[in-house]
């Protein structure tokens, strides 16, 4: 192994930032073959936004000059202020090297630096990343299972009869369409209801709760539209009260608007066992057979352990693609 030189970068690199993303393009296309390579607009707001506001910190090795694989670290202040997480991609035809270690090692000594005790990392679920696992020391603590759904092939009229199901057993609920940000009015409600995804399964990973706020879910909506998405929320609100109940999230991709992606869907404990998360996401598809009809294929990830939310799913004809393990270590 020549001598690895590990440098980070930031979005207004063009050079560092097209030769990270052909790195994560070419071993996508080995790895994980059925997805869509990132596109550089796209990429590029990423590190500029990042998920939520938090750009991740970008880096590149090179051996000799040649960019041989790149990295990530993304360290939260909002919560989770003890975990570093980790991104790690070796270009297919440098593995087997010692690449992977190089960057792996300079990635836990720099999250250490950041004073981070823990340090979090995903990867398929091959025999290669679990090898690598062992050897860096980090213990696998949850699956995640992404799932995609071809809406071309669904049962005419099987969305619209799990709606009408699902509308039967929630009556005391109506759906609200918001697309696009947040109206102003619904930001304080819309905050609080964010945080239902907490109570999503999270196995043996050690992370705490995610802290929602105002700015956060602006920054989400910000990161998601910077990235040519264009964003579509479905809420459930009680008839009643007026509280929000549900809601779940689909950013149609603007350069590929064939391809919608799911984001986060979820009930509030007060309002569960009512069908909401059926009547919600069966809800979403008929609002985007009218506001998006080329949309052709939605992706979705869950927990492997997330049964109530993997049934819903698997009526609305979703099929696994692909399986990530989540690992994690401490760092002292």
């Amino acid at each position: 192994m020549g001598d690895v030189h590990i440098h980070a970068f930031t979005a207004d690199d063009a050079d560092d930032v097209r030769a990270s993303l052909e790195v994560h393009n070419a071993a996508a296309a080995v790895d994980a073959p059925w997805r869509w390579p990132e596109l550089l607009a796209s990429y590029t707001a990423l590190l500029r936004h990042g998920w939520d506001g938090e750009p991740e910190r970008p880096f590149l090795a090179t051996v000799g000059g040649r960019v041989v694989g790149a990295a990530s670290l993304e360290l939260t202040e909002r919560d989770n202020t003890h975990l570093a997480w980790l991104g790690l991609t070796v270009l297919p035809e440098c593995r087997r090297r010692g690449y992977g270690t190089a960057l792996f090692e300079a990635m836990a000594a720099e999250a250490a630096r950041s004073g981070r005790r823990s340090l979090g990392a995903d990867g398929w679920d091959n025999e290669a990343v679990t090898a690598f696992a062992r050897k860096v020391g980090l213990e696998c603590r949850s699956q995640e299972v992404q799932r995609r759904q071809h809406l071309a092939e669904l049962e005419p009229g099987r969305v619209q009869r799990l709606y009408d199901e699902a509308a039967a057993a929630s009556p005391d609920y109506e759906l609200v369409r918001v697309a696009g940000r947040t109206p102003a009015a619904m930001v304080g409600a819309m905050v609080e209801l964010v945080r239902a995804i907490n109570d999503a399964p999270t196995d043996e990973l050690d992370v705490e709760d995610e802290v929602s706020t105002p700015e956060r879910l602006a920054a989400y909506e910000e990161g998601m539209l910077a990235r040519g998405g264009r964003l579509y929320r479905l809420v459930a609100r009680h008839r009643k009260t007026g509280d929000l109940a549900g809601h779940t999230v689909v950013l149609v991709d603007g350069a590929r608007p064939e391809v919608g992606h799911q984001h986060d869907t979820a009930v509030e404990r007060a309002h569960r066992g009512h069908r909401l998360g059926l009547r919600l996401k069966a809800g979403m598809l008929l609002w985007l057979a009218r506001a998006e009809p080329q949309v052709r294929l939605l992706d979705t990830w869950n927990a492997a352990s997330n049964d109530h939310m993997i049934s819903v799913n698997d009526a609305l004809g979703y099929r696994v693609v692909g399986r990530k393990l989540q690992f994690q270590k401490a760092l002292v």
